[in-house]
């Protein structure tokens, strides 16, 4: 039986409640699965910059890509540890000799040690079995603890979720006793649901020991990085990865916006306490300009129509109490809101409101009828704030 085929239990998602925001913390990857991204090209001054960017909002890890990429890439590290930043470093490694011993002297903070689980990953990436795994995982991380006992060590079994669970809790249990500080659950390639991902938390953490951390890192090939990652958190993991805009292979993981956006509604005040939310929109047009993408338009937050209301029924609520419609607060994450009361599903009371802002005041009959003249023009063309100001004026001097 693979991970995702684990039978659910459906009653333990619907009971257990939401862990408290302050009892995990974000890993960064923007630096490391980021520049796996199609368009994911940073350069030294790049890293710098969203380094950071990242420590000023308050990232408690920013990870960073193995020094086996290149001499630039290693040097590129050790320029990013000596910055002294708030924020642990850690670089992504395999589980072999070579690779931890060329990043163990580059300044970082901790290892993410990874290994592939999965039958495809041992057949066509390594072709070790998992007890060659385990022998591996035994060699690598004793020689750390006794030679670097100061780095923090995550070890991630890759393909998690197509990996056999007898497998996985037979490796998770060995790196464990080995005295890693967190393990990781790697959705590689997306495929995961998220009570799926529920419960193989659930079933790591009895096997592990009480203070060995669970990581997760959610791919969004099928659109659930983000629910994913709170089903995570939900079930007890500790750690969750994710980029800024969502950018890394292929679709990307969870994003950082999304995942703050889901949270925010558990436990504003402990988010509000642990981030600069209000750096976001800084975040995800410092990535936008450094891949030449435009952030989408429905992006999480920060997209432009993100707080965009139009429906009458909508505008009359918004205009008495914002939070009608609006779950998360648009001015806690630095954006603002777009009213767009000119247009063909307007109502009178967006009108009457729009109108008083102006200094402007129609009687019940007049305003019936303006509502209707600007709806009947938008069904033919969208009219700009400017446009229905026009037109209200006019509909006064008439």
């Amino acid at each position: 039986m693979t991970a995702s085929d684990t039978p659910q239990t459906g009653a333990d998602t619907a009971t257990a409640p939401p862990i408290p925001a302050r009892s995990w913390a974000i890993i960064d990857s923007t630096l490391r699965e980021g520049e796996q991204f199609a368009r994911g090209n940073f350069k030294t001054g790049d890293k710098i910059e969203v380094a950071r960017a990242l420590d000023a909002f308050g990232a408690e890890y920013i990870e960073l890509t193995t020094p086996m990429v290149s001499l630039q890439t290693a040097e590129d590290i050790r320029k990013l540890a000596g910055l002294n930043l708030n924020a642990k470093l850690l670089t992504h490694v395999r589980c072999a000799m070579d690779d931890v011993q060329r990043a163990v002297d580059l300044g970082v903070d901790g290892l993410d040690l990874l290994f592939g689980t999965s039958s495809f990953l041992r057949e066509f990436s390594h072709g070790k079995n998992i007890g060659q795994i385990i022998e591996s995982a035994q060699k690598v991380i004793g020689w750390l603890k006794a030679n670097h006992p100061n780095l923090e060590l995550r070890f991630s079994a890759e393909d998690t979720f197509r990996s056999e669970e007898a497998d996985l809790m037979a490796v998770y249990k060995a790196v464990s006793d080995l005295g890693v500080h967190r393990v990781g659950l790697a959705d590689t390639v997306g495929v995961a649901t998220p009570r799926q991902v529920y419960t193989l938390v659930r079933e790591v953490r009895k096997v592990i020991h009480a203070e060995c951390g669970i990581e997760f890192h959610g791919h969004n090939d099928t659109g659930c990085a983000v629910s994913n990652a709170y089903e995570a958190i939900e079930a007890g993991a500790t750690h969750i990865d994710t980029t800024i805009l969502g950018i890394g292979e292929r679709n990307g993981i969870t994003p950082l916006g999304g995942f703050l956006a889901r949270m925010f509604t558990f436990d504003p005040r402990g988010l509000i306490d642990k981030y600069q939310l209000d750096l976001l929109p800084e975040l995800d047009n410092m990535i936008a300009r450094m891949v030449g993408l435009p952030i989408p338009w429905n992006n999480y937050l920060t997209g432009e129509f993100a707080y965009n209301h139009k429906a009458g029924m909508h505008l009359k609520a918004i205009y008495l109490n914002p939070g009608a419609y609006e779950a998360i607060p648009p001015e806690v994450f630095g954006v603002g809101r777009r009213i767009q009361a000119a247009s063909k599903v307007t109502g009178k009371h967006a009108i009457a409101y729009k109108a008083r802002e102006m200094g402007l005041h129609y009687g019940e009959e007049a305003l019936r009828r303006v509502t209707d003249h600007i709806k009947a023009l938008a069904e033919h063309d969208e009219l700009d704030d400017a446009h229905l100001e026009t037109l209200l004026r006019e509909w006064v001097s008439a």
